[in-house]
C-alpha cells in the first residue's frame, strides 16, 4: 500500500556517482609554465613548442594570473585579419561589421608581445574544487584547461582535460 509515516520513497538515482572524488590539487599538473605580458611572443611560442603544452599562464610582477596565451590565440594571429563583409558603392568601401570592434583582432594579428595576443579572461578554479565539478567547468566553458589558483590569484597548477582522463583511467 502506502509508505510508512516519515519515510521518503526511494527514487532511482538518475546520475551515476562520479568515479573520482578527489580535489583538483591531487591531479593537476604543477608547476605552471608562465610568461609575463611583456614577454616577446616568440619566446612564448618556443615554450609552448618545447614543453608540448597548448597554453601558458600570463602573470604580473607579483605572480598573479592576468591572462592566458593559447594555441587558439596564436592561430588567430597566423590566420590574419578579416575585416568581414563589405559593399562597394561609388568607389567607396562600406564595411558591414563595425570597424571600431576590429581593435582586438588587429592587435592579435600584429602583436609582438604576449600581452597583445593573450586572452585576458583565463578559466580558473580553486585547488580544493572536487574533480567532478572541475570536469563540468571544463565542459561547460569549452576550454582545454583551468588554472588552479591560490588565495593571491597565483597559479599553483593547471588542470587539463588530459589530467581528468588520466585520473578516470587510474580509478578504473
Amino acid at each position: 500500500m502506502g509508505q510508512g509515516a516519515g519515510t521518503a520513497p526511494e527514487w532511482p538515482q538518475l546520475l551515476p556517482p562520479p568515479v573520482v572524488q578527489q580535489p583538483v590539487s591531487a591531479v593537476m599538473t604543477a608547476p605552471v609554465l608562465s610568461v609575463s605580458a611583456d614577454s616577446p611572443l616568440q619566446e612564448a611560442v618556443q615554450l609552448i613548442s618545447e614543453h608540448h603544452v597548448s597554453g601558458l599562464a600570463v602573470v604580473d610582477a607579483a605572480g598573479a594570473l592576468v591572462g592566458e596565451l593559447t594555441e587558439q590565440d596564436l592561430m588567430v594571429r597566423e590566420s590574419g585579419f578579416d575585416a568581414g563583409p563589405y559593399v562597394l558603392l561609388l568607389d567607396s568601401v562600406i564595411y558591414l561589421r563595425n570597424p571600431l570592434q576590429w581593435d582586438k583582432q588587429v592587435h592579435q594579428v600584429l602583436g609582438s608581445t604576449v600581452g597583445e595576443v593573450m586572452s585576458p579572461h583565463p578559466h580558473t578554479c580553486a585547488a580544493d574544487l572536487p574533480l567532478p565539478s572541475a570536469a563540468r567547468l571544463l565542459h561547460e566553458r569549452s576550454t582545454q584547461r583551468l588554472f588552479v589558483l591560490d588565495a593571491d590569484q597565483r597559479p599553483l597548477g593547471v588542470l587539463t582535460r588530459g589530467d581528468v582522463v588520466r585520473a578516470l583511467a587510474a580509478a578504473g
